[in-house]
């Protein structure tokens, strides 16, 4: 860990010169030594407001999680991040349409973050609704971007349902996966960005019940 580094590990704002300084793998070891603090309870003492100070005219994360809305999963906390750290769109089943790419693309090739994660949860709604064939409004079309993962789990035991968790889970876990894949084949931004070593993506799982993230990479 260098200098400028280890200054943000110690509760420092990232900076530009931090956000350089790292790597897509460095930048996906801190975000699981950040699940372990929380896991722990040893999360790091911060400055809120000296953050908020020291980001007023810039902003420099080093990570984009993509996320649901559930109110389970803040990505700030489970992963022990301070302001500016991580970029976190969230949308209710965590996939990736036009405007999340394109606001990831933002993050990443012009704003400098190094990693992606797409982040499950465990006892997803909106994976439960998508199993179920739900219709609610826009909802409708919302869970409409699920579909594919549901589509995609056969190989299961028991109705195709959210009464069934085992499909449930496989379907949320398929749609990581599905989402993982899209921001590559659906964006040639991102796509040469990971060419080039410049950014990583990957997919996680987060325990509603334990508060553990298990990483696909």
């Amino acid at each position: 860990m260098t200098a400028v580094t280890q200054a943000w590990a110690k509760g420092h704002a990232m900076t530009a010169e931090s956000q350089r300084a790292m790597t897509p793998d460095q930048a996906l070891a801190e975000l699981q030594a950040g699940n372990k603090r929380f896991l722990s309870g040893e999360m790091r003492n911060r400055d809120l407001m000296a953050q908020v100070n020291a980001t007023a005219t810039g902003q420099f994360p080093y990570a984009v999680v993509l996320g649901c809305i559930d109110s389970r999963v803040p990505p700030e906390l489970v992963f022990d991040q301070g302001i500016g750290d991580i970029f976190t769109p969230r949308i209710a089943g965590n996939f990736a349409n036009t405007d999340i790419i394109g606001s990831i693309e933002f993050a990443t090739q012009l704003a400098g973050s190094k990693l992606i994660v797409v982040l499950g949860h465990t006892e997803c709604g909106a994976v439960k609704g998508a199993c179920d064939g739900a219709q609610l409004g826009n909802l409708t079309q919302t869970l409409s971007n699920i579909a594919p993962a549901v589509y995609a789990v056969n190989d299961v035991k028991g109705s195709r349902s959210s009464k069934n968790p085992d499909f449930v889970q496989q379907v949320a876990d398929e749609n990581v996966r599905l989402t993982v894949a899209a921001l590559t084949e659906r964006s040639a931004v991102l796509s040469q960005l990971v060419a080039e070593n410049k950014l990583k993506i990957v997919g996680a799982m987060y325990d509603v019940a334990t508060g553990q993230v298990s990483f696909e990479v």
